[in-house]
């Protein structure tokens, strides 16, 4: 008989177990549901994809101002839990596109003219300092690398390439010249360029719009940097930004007035509604 080789007393060892309880080697039985499942988790967007999402529709008015956005509809549209909605909606709100109102849900905000302009009128100061900034402070590398975009942004308009691409480059042109700003002169230029974001459809109008359109000042913009003038650089950039400021507060006219309504002449004030209620009891 042939002796067995090992310890003597030794135990046999257990199998080990996996999280799901199944030994080495096993699997679970997978069903077309767990598949599905596991598909739609994959594919889930991001809470900055379905803002985006959310953004072109109320850019094109697709959403119209006004709506609701019910967040249990948006979990089933886009397939996300209520985290991410909650999440895509105050982007939103950081934007300016709707109105969080609490024990109520998020609407469409009605954006008025004069909300418009006024954005634009900081804007212009905003970048106007940014172009001044880069002449003073940028070195002689990236004042070329800026030029290299301005030359890009004019010869895409001479060819007429899509709006949006120039507004592309024309924002990245912004940015770079406003990293020789300070933490807070950047912090503000971020918060007003989000608010401003959502007129980027009125503004691809303007851009497209017969005419010499912003250009000219572009161009005075690449002369103030390339002689390192802040005055004439900064000039000019806030020139581009009035120029906008004046296309889209016209387009939206156009598309139909917003302004803001003068509340005291539609709203009674306290003193006047208590003589009226005075009025009727001694009638």
């Amino acid at each position: 008989m042939q002796r067995e080789i090992g310890m003597p007393n030794a135990r046999l060892a257990e199998p080990r177990l996996n999280a799901a309880g199944l030994q080495g080697g096993d699997s679970v039985a997978r069903t077309p549901k767990t598949e599905q499942n596991e598909a739609v988790a994959s594919v889930a967007p991001t809470a900055e994809e379905v803002a985006q999402t959310l953004r072109t529709r109320i850019q094109k008015s697709e959403i119209p101002p006004g709506e609701w956005l019910r967040e249990v509809r948006l979990c089933d549209e886009f397939g996300v839990g209520r985290s991410t909605v909650r999440r895509a909606l105050r982007a939103l709100a950081d934007d300016g596109l709707i109105e969080i109102e609490e024990n109520r849900g998020a609407r469409v905000s009605a954006t008025t003219v004069e909300e418009v302009f006024d954005l634009y009128e900081v804007r212009a100061a905003l970048y106007g300092l940014a172009a001044r900034f880069a002449c003073m402070r940028a070195p002689d590398s990236a004042i070329r690398n800026i030029l290299k975009k301005i030359d890009r942004l004019l010869s895409d308009a001479e060819s007429g390439a899509p709006s949006d691409q120039i507004i592309e480059v024309s924002e990245a042109i912004f940015s770079d010249m406003m990293e020789y700003g300070s933490a807070d002169a950047q912090r503000m230029t971020a918060s007003i360029r989000r608010k401003t974001r959502f007129h980027f459809s009125y503004v691809a109008l303007a851009v497209n719009a017969n005419g010499p359109g912003p250009y000219e000042h572009w161009r005075s913009v690449r002369a103030g940097l390339l002689e390192r003038d802040p005055d004439k650089a900064s000039q000019a950039a806030r020139e581009i930004l009035y120029f906008m400021q004046g296309e889209v507060a016209r387009i939206m006219l156009a598309r139909g007035p917003r302004v803001k309504r003068d509340v005291s002449a539609t709203t009674p004030s306290p003193t006047t509604k208590r003589r009226a209620v005075a009025g009727r009891r001694s009638n």
